[in-house]
């Protein structure tokens, strides 16, 4: 029992993880079914489930918007007249092919644009669009934190590399870096707005901010905690100082430098709410944040369960591409 040395097979972890999910899933239901908690702070299980199914695809009555040359649609019209109310269907119809439609609500032909002389048709309608709501806000979120990782990766690891590598260099850096670790980095978001603007920029440096600041020191203990005769053993043998840094010091300190990436990336997972709390149109957090707005606790659960869940993908995928990359380390 306690042996933390202890090996499980694959299918009594498989079983421990089912019996932990369904102790939560049943300890959720008794509190919401038994109204032990109120549905307005914690909604029952199937009111998330349907929160889910609308979220990942419902209709929205959306304003549909189309401009064409009337060279390009073939419409034969008096230069700087109006075009009839009772037309707009018969000549606008045809731009919305793609949905079923039976009225168009506005139209007219714009014949100021310089560009065209000929004039522009001029048509918009409402229509009820099919879209996942969930899903974009994952690609959102997703591409933020995969350009974050990017960034953080080009940064942080050569500084970290470095700083690992000289005792000069970290002598002249660790005061810097080191208090960075304990620093709220939601207090710095003020200043990355002022900074940054609003905009996407501000958002993939807040997250690239959040986890460098633990990439960049476990980079550098990562290789310090190699010992030295490793060091010492490539020295021997002729190679440079450098040389024996890249290529005895830095492949055996790579496994902890993978923690380390798996670490910063994880860290990113729970700043992505506050980077998304700002101007974002799209997004989990911004959907968790509209939920909130409206008392619509069902989605703001969605919204974190998907951002657990997307965190959990990630983080199993890099632990499974560090055993592969170092199988030797795995079997230590």
């Amino acid at each position: 029992m306690w042996n933390p040395y202890l090996p499980l097979s694959s299918k009594k972890k498989r079983i421990s993880t089912i019996i932990a999910i369904l102790c939560v899933l049943l300890g959720w239901t008794l509190l919401s079914g038994l109204k032990v908690v109120g549905p307005d702070k914690l909604p029952s299980p199937w009111a998330v489930s349907a929160a889910f199914g609308q979220l990942a695809w419902g209709e929205s009555v959306q304003k549909l918007t189309e401009e064409r040359s009337l060279h390009d649609i073939s419409l034969t019209i008096d230069k700087g007249a109006a075009l009839e109310p009772d037309r707009c269907s018969e000549v606008c119809l045809p731009l919305y092919s793609s949905y079923e439609l039976s009225k168009v609500d506005e139209c007219e032909v714009d014949w100021s644009d310089k560009e065209h002389p000929e004039g522009i048709l001029w048509c918009q309608t409402s229509a009820k669009v099919s879209q996942s709501l969930l899903a974009e806000a994952t690609y959102w979120s997703v591409s933020r934190v995969f350009l974050a990782t990017l960034f953080t990766l080009l940064i942080g690891l050569p500084i970290g590399i470095l700083m690992g590598a000289s005792t000069r260099i970290n002598a002249y850096l660790s005061p810097l870096v080191d208090p960075l670790r304990s620093t709220p980095v939601v207090a710095v978001l003020p200043i990355l707005v002022i900074w940054l603007g609003i905009g996407e920029v501000m958002k993939v440096a807040f997250l690239v901010l959040g986890a460098i600041v633990f990439l960049v020191p476990m980079v550098r203990d990562a290789l310090q905690a190699v010992p030295q005769t490793y060091w010492i053993s490539a020295r021997d043998l002729g190679a440079t100082q450098w040389e024996a840094v890249t290529r005895a010091v830095l492949p055996m300190a790579m496994p902890r430098i993978a923690d380390a990436i798996i670490a910063s990336v994880s860290i990113m997972w729970t700043y992505i709410t506050v980077a998304e709390y700002v101007n974002a149109e799209r997004g989990l957090g911004q959907l968790i944040q509209n939920a909130k707005r409206f008392s619509a606790m069902d989605q703001v659960f969605v919204g974190i369960i998907v951002i657990v869940a997307l965190a959990l993908i990630t983080y199993q995928s890099m632990v499974w591409l560090k055993k592969k990359l170092y199988p030797w380390e795995a079997e230590l």
